[in-house]
């Protein structure tokens, strides 16, 4: 079995290890942003701008912008954060009322302007941009076959090679059908905005693994990661993109329809998104992610609950699980008794301070230094530390540095006694779906007991949530969820690994095939419009008569 990223690598793949830049040691990093809009009568490139700024803890490499003005579509994209990315007369030449955007982190190819997104091309069918949240895992092989063909690359990232595939289906047919058949081919996490002429659309993986939520705005539709994008633009949430769904965003920003593709049993949500990686302030699948979090911290103290006299959390990343760790003490004793109103509860307090104006360990040169830099991000608060007992609460341990250097830290500081707790399962295997996450090798708890793990960041004890709490809190079975890092099984078909459930791979190789049954799909389509409206889209499916693709506003409608 390989350890971590002995997947066969996308050409040009990057660790973090082989990158200039020096990541977070205890953390999963970021994966990345997709944001797309319509509006009726007003341009894209501003909402597009502050959408980003809201996703932008999904990814801080690179910014990018693609709109389309009715004639010709306008592409920025910049390294860095999206205020670095984009400066004012950037977004002034981006015109027109329909584009996309995407803030990237990056898993899958490397760190440079060619990877950034929005990845557009124009071809003989027009002009083509695209967004991608996720991880293909059977990248190469579509990529050695369009190679074959004649396909030129220009890039190392998997987002090209969805461009390219979903290009060449154009070329054949009509825009629902083009994507019914990339998604035929393509294997992996993918949540995508894409946009063909002035078409902006959203698509979903079969298994949901990767977010993505519509909005509705005053003047329009916006497609998002996070719900937060949508709040930006002071919009309502309408609902979450269903796994194997494609979402149509009319180009006057009057409405949107709506196309089930695929119709998957069974889903594979990241657990992680409610964990760490989206916004507290952001709702996916149904749940608000701050309740998720402190949820999963009242199960962590039902499972490992220890009387101390004060709970702090990891900032920021610790904060919810913090707070609902500390209610459920001051309501249930460490047997899961009640609580006397008048009995002395656990200290909730904010025993570290974080400096916002450090980033990352970016330009630590030496690993002492990385070391080091704990202490320029974290200060405690003696008063709140010294000569009592703490238990501090996060969200993950990767590596285990970071741990260590707290609990280290917090000594230093006078605890008597330093207890950790995690709100997530030991992280014992890497992530192929977009998470940026260390190999088995450096995986503290792939080949660790907890205890060991324990001694390791030299804490009084350890405590890590179950699968099971977490399954309980989101209220979805283990069966629906992406559980690889923590099991080592994944929803996907990825070599040396073993997989949860019944997966079938696309077969790729037969160079320019349609796969078996590719177009005989049932389809369900459905329409949404601000004002009640009849139109046709038989341009949309070839060989269905006209009468049968009929939209009524506010009314779903099954083609079979």
């Amino acid at each position: 079995m390989p350890n971590g990223r002995e997947l066969p690598p996308t050409p040009g793949r990057e660790t973090a290890e082989s990158d200039s830049h020096e990541h977070d040691t205890d953390h999963p990093t970021e994966k990345c942003g997709v944001v797309g809009v319509a509006f009726a009568d007003r341009q894209a490139a501003r909402p597009l701008y502050y959408s980003l700024y809201a996703l932008q803890h999904r990814g801080q490499e690179s910014a990018g912008i693609v709109t389309h003005d009715g004639f010709q579509q306008h592409s920025h994209v910049g390294m860095g954060l999206v205020g670095d990315a984009f400066q004012a007369d950037d977004l002034n030449r981006l015109t027109g009322g329909t584009g996309i955007g995407h803030v990237r982190y990056p898993t899958s190819g490397g760190v440079n302007t060619c990877c950034a997104q929005p990845f557009s091309v124009s071809f003989k069918s027009g002009s083509l941009g695209l967004s991608h949240n996720g991880n293909l895992v059977n990248a190469d092989e579509i990529r050695d076959e369009l190679e074959s063909l004649g396909h030129a690359f220009t890039s190392t990232g998997d987002t090209e090679v969805i461009a390219h595939e979903l290009a060449r289906n154009l070329l054949e047919a009509d825009l629902v059908r083009a994507i019914r058949r990339t998604m035929s081919r393509i294997h992996g996490s993918y949540a995508l905005t894409i946009m063909h002429d002035e078409t902006v659309f959203g698509v979903r993986d079969p298994e949901g693994n990767r977010p993505l939520c519509i909005g509705e705005i005053e003047d329009g539709y916006i497609l998002a990661s996070e719900s937060a994008a949508i709040d930006t633009l002071d919009g309502s949430l309408i609902r979450d993109i269903r796994p194997g769904e494609l979402v149509v965003l009319e180009s006057d920003g009057s409405g949107y329809e709506s196309y089930q593709l695929v119709d998957d049993v069974s889903t594979a949500h990241c657990f992680f998104e409610h964990v760490y990686f989206a916004r507290p302030d952001s709702v996916i699948d149904d749940t608000l992610v701050y309740e998720a979090r402190r949820n999963l911290g009242r199960e962590l103290w039902h499972e490992h609950g220890i009387e101390t006299d004060v709970v702090m959390p990891v900032p920021d990343s610790g904060r919810a699980f913090a707070s609902g760790y500390a209610d459920a003490a001051t309501e249930f004793r460490v047997d899961g008794t009640p609580r006397a109103s008048d009995a002395e509860t656990i200290e909730f307090a904010e025993g570290l301070m974080k400096n916002r104006y450090v980033g990352r360990t970016f330009i630590m040169p030496t690993q002492d230094e990385r070391e080091q830099a704990v202490r320029l991000k974290l200060n405690p608060i003696k008063s709140t530390i010294e000569n009592r007992s703490v238990t501090i609460i996060d969200d993950s341990i990767v590596r285990g540095t970071t741990s260590k250097q707290l609990v280290s830290l917090l000594r230093d500081a006078g605890a008597k006694e330093v207890h950790v707790r995690i709100g997530a399962p030991k992280i014992v295997a890497p992530c192929y779906m977009g998470i940026d996450m260390a190999s088995r090798d450096e995986l503290i708890a792939a080949n660790k007991s907890v205890d060991e793990i324990r001694a390791a960041i030299e804490a009084d004890s350890l405590g890590y949530l179950s699968i099971n709490a977490v399954s309980k809190v989101l209220d979805e079975s283990e069966s629906e969820l992406c559980l690889g890092c923590v099991t080592g099984e994944y929803p996907y078909d990825i070599e040396g690994e073993r997989t949860d459930r019944e997966v079938n791979r696309p077969q790729i190789g037969d160079a320019g095939s349609t796969p078996a049954g590719a177009d005989d799909w049932p389809c369900q389509r459905r329409s949404t419009h601000s004002e009640p409206r009849t139109h046709y889209i038989s341009d949309h499916f070839h060989g269905f008569p006209q009468e049968s693709v009929r939209l009524i506003s506010q009314r779903d409608c099954a083609i079979r």
